[in-house]
């Protein structure tokens, strides 16, 4: 039998191209040797989410809430609870993934596939589970490990437990005393969220003179005070030497030396693709820098017929892009003009309060020698957000190009992640601040904020 899509792994990539295809008659075949998801739904996005929100409702709880007029006597928070909670729900939906395949009749194989090269009708192969499929296109999704620095005592520290991945922590039943996060990119500032309101003493070490990544320097700036009168500790500019039993040696910025002890250690230092151990070699598809899949604005390798899709491409890991990017691998293959743009893809920080952006910020406008202009106001601008953050310093920041077309914004304020869409969408569709403005928005919402500064534009 031949199919005409062979789907190398199961995460929001894989899937949704598996969906997509069987929507449109595609004989699909997608390989898993794991829980159908990928790390998203089983171990990352659903499962952080449902832990998070619990430490919300907790923060509110015990005190946050009085602000309010209202409390809440001995309050307290069940881990292991949360824990059986999160599994539950991670349960339900992978479940709902596999209705899913079933809808779009695409034949499920339980097994890691490889890429063995072409049979000699010329069709692409896939070994998997001691059995042989062929196709007539390939979409490679894969997806992204955790990466492991090579900082000496590392390895040792992740094989007896001392150190643990987001895979681990997730699972982990009780609260460590205290915790270090390697990293603060957005996987390490949740679980320093989570933990911190659960009762940990956590410390988070970065390597780099923010936290944050690339957003926001204003964003990253307000996110880190905010996290640190709640008892979070940040050394910045800081590097990890070496981790022995109980405790890690680092250097700060300044050169001083640091040492820290910890019953746990975070290891959020990024994702790396998972490019090696799938038969790549054996079609000449070729990586980037990154250990990534080279891919075009079609999704298409240096090979024709095979696409790559999700965080194997190194691109936006993200899951959002992924189901994008699969989408338009599928398009492509049944020949309808679709192009993937990465100019308006939304990243967020589920801490509390959320961080979130989309397009360019003011940093990365300047290093591409863009023109730009900045519309900063607080939230405090919303009546609804004053209604429901009492003593919140949110802020929101648009940014405009000399045509006052909105290229960017970025937010801290919940709930920031379900308002920077609008701004894609306005990116996406080349808005200007003067469509923003005649654009009418709900009251009282946080989102009037975005075209409040788009009036002052006028």
């Amino acid at each position: 039998m031949t199919y005409d899509l062979l789907i190398l792994g199961g995460g929001p990539a894989g899937f949704r191209a598996a969906e997509r295809a069987g929507h449109f008659g595609l004989n699909t075949a997608i390989f898993e040797g794991k829980a159908l998801g990928g790390v998203c739904l089983n171990e990352g996005c659903i499962p952080t989410k449902t832990m998070l929100y619990s430490a919300k409702l907790y923060d509110y709880a015990k005190g946050g809430a009085e602000k309010y007029g209202v409390t809440a006597k001995e309050a307290a928070l069940d881990h292991a609870f949360v824990v059986a909670r999160k599994d539950k729900i991670v349960k339900k939906l992978v479940a709902g993934v596999e209705m899913q395949m079933k809808k779009a009749r695409a034949d499920v194989v339980r097994a890691n596939g490889v890429l063995t090269g072409r049979n000699e009708g010329g069709e692409f192969v896939i070994e998997a589970g001691g059995e042989t499929f062929a196709g007539k296109n390939v979409l490679i999704a894969t997806g992204s490990s955790a990466a492991v620095p090579p900082i000496p005592g590392l390895k040792e520290a992740l094989s007896d437990g001392f150190a643990v991945t987001n895979r681990e922590i997730l699972s982990m039943t009780e609260i460590p005393s205290k915790l270090v996060v390697m990293g603060a990119g957005a996987i390490g500032l949740e679980m320093a969220s989570y933990f911190n309101s659960a009762g940990s003493d956590v410390t988070v070490v970065e390597m780099l003179d923010r936290i944050g990544g690339r957003i926001d320097r204003d964003i990253a700036a307000l996110l880190q005070r905010n996290y640190t009168v709640r008892g979070v500790k940040f050394l910045t500019g800081s590097r990890i030497e070496a981790i022995e039993a109980g405790h890690i040696r680092g250097v700060k910025a300044n050169g001083e030396e640091f040492v820290l002890e910890a019953d746990k250690v975070l290891v959020a230092a990024g994702r790396r693709p998972n490019s090696q151990g799938i038969g790549l070699e054996s079609l000449g598809i070729e990586l980037g820098a990154n250990g990534g899949i080279r891919t075009d604005g079609k999704m298409q390798t240096n090979v024709p017929g095979v696409f790559a899709a999700g965080d194997v491409n190194g691109v936006s890991m993200l899951a959002h892009t992924a189901y994008r990017e699969a989408e338009v691998a599928v398009n492509v293959i049944r020949g309808i003009v679709d192009t993937m743009r990465y100019d308006a893809i939304p990243s967020v920080i589920y801490t509390n309060p959320e961080a979130a952006s989309v397009g360019e910020s003011e940093e990365t406008a300047a290093e591409k020698g863009l023109n730009v202009k900045t519309v900063k106001l607080p939230l405090l601008f919303s009546g609804r957000y004053q209604a429901e953050n009492e003593g919140g310093n949110g802020i929101m920041k648009l940014v405009l190009d000399e045509e006052k077309h909105i290229l960017g914004a970025c937010m801290l304020g919940n709930p920031a992640s379900e308002i920077i869409p609008a701004m894609a969408v306005a990116i996406t569709q080349r808005m200007t601040a003067a469509d923003l403005a005649q654009t009418v928005f709900p009251h009282p919402t946080v989102a009037e904020v975005l075209r409040d500064a788009a009036l002052m534009e006028l």
